[in-house]
This record gives C-alpha cells, sequence and structure tokens, in this order.
C-alpha cells in the first residue's frame, strides 16, 4: 500500500521520528523535490524511511564542513559530484548521498 505525501508530510515524518534535526528546513525541502524527481525518472514511487535517508544522506553547509568528515580533498562542488550525489541547497550548501 502506497500514500502519497506532501513536503509538508515528508518533514513532519522526520520530526515525529525525532529527527527533525538532522536537515535544515531547507534541506529537507530539497531532499523532498530531490526524491520526487527521482521516483519521476525511474518511474517507481520512493519509499519514505526516515531512518534510512538519514544514513543515507548528510546536510553541509560547504565543501570546507565536508571536508572535515571527509578525509579525501576535493576542490569543487564539480568535483565531489563526480564521486556522488549532491543535492545544491543554495549557493554553498547541500546534500550529499553517503559514500
Amino acid at each position: 500500500m502506497i500514500q502519497a505525501i506532501n513536503e509538508c508530510d515528508f518533514s513532519t515524518a522526520f520530526h515525529k521520528m525525532g529527527r527533525g534535526e538532522q536537515f535544515t528546513y531547507e534541506g529537507l525541502k530539497a531532499l523532498y523535490e530531490y526524491l520526487e524527481q527521482l521516483g519521476d525518472d525511474i518511474g517507481e514511487q520512493i519509499e519514505l524511511d526516515v531512518i534510512a535517508l538519514c544514513c543515507e544522506y548528510s546536510e553541509y553547509e560547504n565543501l570546507d564542513e565536508f571536508q572535515k568528515d571527509y578525509s579525501r580533498e576535493f576542490q569543487s562542488i564539480e568535483e565531489l559530484q563526480q564521486a556522488t550525489q549532491v543535492i545544491m541547497i543554495d549557493d554553498t550548501s547541500f546534500i550529499i548521498q553517503q559514500f
């Protein structure tokens, strides 16, 4: 059984699971939009599993913050995009698919 959700439901699900601080408001919006588009692209609906999404994706304020978590140096977002999925939130902040 599949239940369609909107952006508000998506955000609420994170808060109900105690994961409301895992992503910023803008980050949750960007992740929701990405997953909606991904579902359309692959022709399948994406299952909402808050814990799995929190394990699979991380939000960073900028490239410097990202580099504190990863030993590999990336000189630009474009280089990072060669290694993993990058979901841009604004000009500097982004979400990555963990690798």
